[in-house]
Protein backbone atom coordinates (compact mmCIF):
# COMPACT_ATOMS: atom_id res chain seq x y z
CA UNK A 1 0.00 0.00 0.00
CA UNK A 2 1.28 3.45 -0.91
CA UNK A 3 1.08 6.43 1.42
CA UNK A 4 1.33 9.93 -0.06
CA UNK A 5 2.24 12.99 1.94
CA UNK A 6 -0.12 15.95 1.83
CA UNK A 7 2.02 17.84 -0.69
CA UNK A 8 2.03 15.00 -3.19
CA UNK A 9 -1.69 14.42 -2.67
CA UNK A 10 -2.25 18.11 -3.46
CA UNK A 11 -0.33 17.70 -6.71
CA UNK A 12 -2.38 14.63 -7.63
CA UNK A 13 -5.58 16.53 -6.90
CA UNK A 14 -4.42 19.47 -9.02
CA UNK A 15 -3.43 17.14 -11.86
CA UNK A 16 -6.84 15.47 -11.77
CA UNK A 17 -8.59 18.84 -11.87
CA UNK A 18 -6.41 19.90 -14.81
CA UNK A 19 -7.49 16.78 -16.70
CA UNK A 20 -11.17 17.12 -15.82
CA UNK A 21 -11.40 20.86 -16.59
CA UNK A 22 -8.39 21.58 -18.80
CA UNK A 23 -9.25 19.16 -21.60
CA UNK A 24 -12.84 20.49 -21.99
CA UNK A 25 -11.57 24.09 -22.00
CA UNK A 26 -8.97 23.27 -24.66
CA UNK A 27 -11.52 21.58 -26.92
CA UNK A 28 -14.16 24.25 -26.31
CA UNK A 29 -11.98 27.22 -27.29
CA UNK A 30 -10.35 25.34 -30.18
CA UNK A 31 -13.60 24.39 -31.86
CA UNK A 32 -15.10 27.80 -31.08
CA UNK A 33 -12.44 29.51 -33.20
CA UNK A 34 -12.36 26.73 -35.78
CA UNK A 35 -16.12 27.12 -36.30
CA UNK A 36 -15.65 30.84 -37.04
CA UNK A 37 -13.00 29.97 -39.62
CA UNK A 38 -14.87 27.12 -41.30
CA UNK A 39 -18.04 29.18 -41.74
CA UNK A 40 -16.09 32.23 -42.96
CA UNK A 41 -14.23 30.04 -45.47
CA UNK A 42 -17.50 28.52 -46.69
CA UNK A 43 -19.06 31.97 -47.09
CA UNK A 44 -16.24 33.38 -49.20
CA UNK A 45 -13.38 34.51 -46.97
CA UNK A 46 -10.18 32.49 -47.54
CA UNK A 47 -8.24 34.34 -44.83
CA UNK A 48 -8.50 31.62 -42.12
CA UNK A 49 -7.34 28.98 -44.62
CA UNK A 50 -4.48 31.17 -45.88
CA UNK A 51 -3.36 31.79 -42.29
CA UNK A 52 -3.35 28.06 -41.53
CA UNK A 53 -6.10 28.33 -38.93
CA UNK A 54 -8.53 25.76 -40.37
CA UNK A 55 -7.09 23.09 -38.12
CA UNK A 56 -8.49 21.06 -35.23
CA UNK A 57 -5.00 21.00 -33.68
CA UNK A 58 -5.34 23.00 -30.43
CA UNK A 59 -1.72 24.17 -30.68
CA UNK A 60 -2.67 26.24 -33.74
CA UNK A 61 -5.19 28.21 -31.70
CA UNK A 62 -3.59 28.38 -28.24
CA UNK A 63 -3.31 31.81 -26.64
CA UNK A 64 -0.72 31.75 -23.81
CA UNK A 65 -2.91 33.78 -21.46
CA UNK A 66 -6.45 32.88 -22.52
CA UNK A 67 -5.93 29.16 -23.10
CA UNK A 68 -3.31 28.36 -20.44
CA UNK A 69 -2.83 31.00 -17.76
CA UNK A 70 -6.42 32.21 -17.28
CA UNK A 71 -7.94 28.72 -16.81
CA UNK A 72 -5.08 27.83 -14.45
CA UNK A 73 -5.65 30.98 -12.38
CA UNK A 74 -9.37 30.23 -12.16
CA UNK A 75 -8.64 26.64 -11.18
CA UNK A 76 -6.23 27.62 -8.41
CA UNK A 77 -8.49 30.41 -7.12
CA UNK A 78 -11.37 27.95 -6.51
CA UNK A 79 -13.87 30.37 -8.04
CA UNK A 80 -16.08 27.53 -9.27
CA UNK A 81 -15.91 29.13 -12.73
CA UNK A 82 -13.79 27.84 -15.58
CA UNK A 83 -13.45 29.26 -19.06
CA UNK A 84 -10.85 30.63 -21.44
CA UNK A 85 -10.31 31.75 -24.99
CA UNK A 86 -8.07 31.02 -27.96
CA UNK A 87 -6.34 33.35 -30.42
CA UNK A 88 -9.06 35.12 -32.43
CA UNK A 89 -9.18 33.71 -35.93
CA UNK A 90 -8.40 36.32 -38.65
CA UNK A 91 -11.45 37.06 -40.79
CA UNK A 92 -11.87 39.69 -43.51
CA UNK A 93 -15.62 40.32 -43.63
CA UNK A 94 -15.23 42.26 -46.90
CA UNK A 95 -14.65 38.92 -48.64
CA UNK A 96 -17.97 37.44 -47.53
CA UNK A 97 -20.65 36.88 -50.18
CA UNK A 98 -23.31 38.87 -48.32
CA UNK A 99 -21.56 41.13 -45.83
CA UNK A 100 -24.28 41.69 -43.24
CA UNK A 101 -25.99 38.29 -43.30
CA UNK A 102 -22.75 36.32 -43.48
CA UNK A 103 -21.12 38.39 -40.73
CA UNK A 104 -23.94 37.31 -38.42
CA UNK A 105 -23.49 33.65 -39.40
CA UNK A 106 -19.72 33.78 -38.90
CA UNK A 107 -20.12 35.47 -35.51
CA UNK A 108 -22.74 32.99 -34.28
CA UNK A 109 -20.73 29.98 -35.47
CA UNK A 110 -18.41 30.18 -32.44
CA UNK A 111 -21.06 30.18 -29.69
CA UNK A 112 -23.13 27.78 -31.79
CA UNK A 113 -20.26 25.30 -31.75
CA UNK A 114 -20.12 25.55 -27.96
CA UNK A 115 -23.83 24.80 -27.70
CA UNK A 116 -23.36 21.81 -30.00
CA UNK A 117 -20.41 20.54 -27.93
CA UNK A 118 -22.49 20.85 -24.76
CA UNK A 119 -25.14 18.62 -26.35
CA UNK A 120 -22.51 16.15 -27.57
CA UNK A 121 -21.09 16.05 -24.04
CA UNK A 122 -24.59 15.37 -22.74
CA UNK A 123 -24.87 12.39 -25.11
CA UNK A 124 -21.46 11.07 -24.03
CA UNK A 125 -22.37 11.54 -20.36
CA UNK A 126 -25.53 9.50 -20.93
CA UNK A 127 -23.53 6.82 -22.75
CA UNK A 128 -20.99 6.60 -19.91
CA UNK A 129 -23.81 6.35 -17.36
CA UNK A 130 -25.14 3.25 -19.12
CA UNK A 131 -21.84 1.50 -18.29
CA UNK A 132 -22.32 1.87 -14.52
CA UNK A 133 -23.17 -1.87 -14.10
CA UNK A 134 -19.71 -2.72 -15.48
CA UNK A 135 -18.07 -1.17 -12.42
CA UNK A 136 -19.21 -4.17 -10.37
CA UNK A 137 -17.07 -6.55 -12.45
CA UNK A 138 -14.26 -4.22 -13.55
CA UNK A 139 -12.40 -2.44 -10.73
CA UNK A 140 -10.33 -0.48 -13.27
CA UNK A 141 -13.45 0.88 -14.98
CA UNK A 142 -14.82 1.68 -11.54
CA UNK A 143 -11.80 3.96 -11.01
CA UNK A 144 -11.85 5.54 -14.48
CA UNK A 145 -15.60 6.06 -14.96
CA UNK A 146 -15.99 8.82 -12.33
CA UNK A 147 -13.26 10.80 -14.12
CA UNK A 148 -15.08 10.51 -17.46
CA UNK A 149 -18.39 11.49 -15.84
CA UNK A 150 -16.80 14.53 -14.18
CA UNK A 151 -15.11 15.53 -17.44
CA UNK A 152 -18.38 15.41 -19.40
CA UNK A 153 -20.11 17.52 -16.74
CA UNK A 154 -17.20 19.97 -16.86
CA UNK A 155 -17.45 20.08 -20.66
CA UNK A 156 -21.16 20.89 -20.48
CA UNK A 157 -20.48 23.67 -17.97
CA UNK A 158 -17.54 25.19 -19.87
CA UNK A 159 -19.36 25.20 -23.20
CA UNK A 160 -22.55 26.70 -21.76
CA UNK A 161 -20.51 29.43 -20.04
CA UNK A 162 -18.76 30.21 -23.34
CA UNK A 163 -22.07 30.18 -25.23
CA UNK A 164 -23.85 32.69 -23.00
CA UNK A 165 -20.78 34.82 -22.27
CA UNK A 166 -19.93 35.21 -25.95
CA UNK A 167 -23.55 36.02 -26.77
CA UNK A 168 -23.50 39.15 -24.60
CA UNK A 169 -24.60 41.80 -27.15
CA UNK A 170 -21.50 43.94 -26.85
CA UNK A 171 -18.73 44.12 -29.47
CA UNK A 172 -16.14 42.64 -29.80
CA UNK A 173 -17.93 39.60 -28.36
CA UNK A 174 -19.74 37.43 -30.90
CA UNK A 175 -23.11 38.50 -29.52
CA UNK A 176 -22.23 42.11 -30.23
CA UNK A 177 -21.40 41.30 -33.85
CA UNK A 178 -24.62 39.32 -34.19
CA UNK A 179 -26.52 42.29 -32.78
CA UNK A 180 -24.89 44.83 -35.11
CA UNK A 181 -25.77 42.59 -38.06
CA UNK A 182 -29.42 42.17 -37.07
CA UNK A 183 -30.35 45.54 -35.58
CA UNK A 184 -31.43 48.57 -37.64
CA UNK A 185 -28.61 50.86 -38.73
CA UNK A 186 -29.52 53.66 -36.33
CA UNK A 187 -28.86 51.24 -33.43
CA UNK A 188 -26.17 49.06 -35.02
CA UNK A 189 -23.91 51.99 -35.99
CA UNK A 190 -23.44 53.43 -32.48
CA UNK A 191 -23.19 49.90 -31.03
CA UNK A 192 -20.37 49.02 -33.44
CA UNK A 193 -18.46 52.13 -32.33
CA UNK A 194 -18.30 50.66 -28.82
CA UNK A 195 -16.02 47.83 -30.05
CA UNK A 196 -12.64 49.46 -29.17
CA UNK A 197 -13.84 49.82 -25.57
CA UNK A 198 -16.03 46.73 -25.35
CA UNK A 199 -13.43 44.40 -23.90
CA UNK A 200 -12.69 46.87 -21.10
CA UNK A 201 -16.39 47.16 -20.35
CA UNK A 202 -16.58 43.36 -20.13
CA UNK A 203 -13.55 43.20 -17.81
CA UNK A 204 -15.15 45.89 -15.67
CA UNK A 205 -18.42 43.98 -15.43
CA UNK A 206 -16.56 40.81 -14.40
CA UNK A 207 -14.30 42.52 -11.83
CA UNK A 208 -17.08 44.66 -10.34
CA UNK A 209 -19.74 41.95 -10.38
CA UNK A 210 -19.39 41.27 -6.62
CA UNK A 211 -20.50 44.89 -6.11
CA UNK A 212 -22.79 45.56 -9.09
CA UNK A 213 -24.23 42.07 -9.50
CA UNK A 214 -25.10 42.63 -13.17
CA UNK A 215 -23.69 39.33 -14.44
CA UNK A 216 -24.72 37.36 -11.35
CA UNK A 217 -28.34 38.47 -11.81
CA UNK A 218 -28.52 37.95 -15.56
CA UNK A 219 -25.85 35.72 -17.09
CA UNK A 220 -25.06 33.21 -14.34
CA UNK A 221 -28.70 32.19 -13.68
CA UNK A 222 -28.98 31.34 -17.40
CA UNK A 223 -25.75 29.34 -17.23
CA UNK A 224 -26.78 27.46 -14.08
CA UNK A 225 -30.31 26.67 -15.28
CA UNK A 226 -29.18 25.52 -18.73
CA UNK A 227 -26.28 23.45 -17.39
CA UNK A 228 -28.46 21.81 -14.75
CA UNK A 229 -31.16 21.00 -17.33
CA UNK A 230 -28.68 19.43 -19.77
CA UNK A 231 -27.07 17.29 -17.05
CA UNK A 232 -30.53 16.24 -15.85
CA UNK A 233 -31.40 15.13 -19.39
CA UNK A 234 -28.20 13.06 -19.54
CA UNK A 235 -29.26 11.18 -16.42
CA UNK A 236 -32.93 10.96 -17.40
CA UNK A 237 -33.81 11.73 -21.06
CA UNK A 238 -37.52 11.40 -20.22
CA UNK A 239 -37.13 14.62 -18.20
CA UNK A 240 -37.35 16.43 -21.55
CA UNK A 241 -41.09 15.77 -21.57
CA UNK A 242 -41.46 17.17 -18.06
CA UNK A 243 -39.49 20.28 -19.04
CA UNK A 244 -41.91 20.81 -21.91
CA UNK A 245 -44.94 20.10 -19.76
CA UNK A 246 -45.87 17.09 -21.90
CA UNK A 247 -46.23 13.42 -21.19
CA UNK A 248 -43.86 10.89 -22.78
CA UNK A 249 -46.83 8.66 -23.57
Amino acid sequence: MFHFDSGFSWLLDLGLKLVIWGIPVLFAVTFHELAHGVVADYLGDPTPRMMGRLSANPLVHVDPFGTVLLPLILLLSHTGLMFGYAKPIPINTRNLHHYRRDSVLVAFAGPGSNLMMALISMSLLHAFLTTLPLTATSPVWGEVLPIFLAMMKASITVNIVLFFFNMIPLPPLDGGRVATGLLPDFIAAPLSRVEPYGIWIIFGLVILDPYLGILSRTLWPLVETTTSSIITLAYDPSALFHLGGASPE
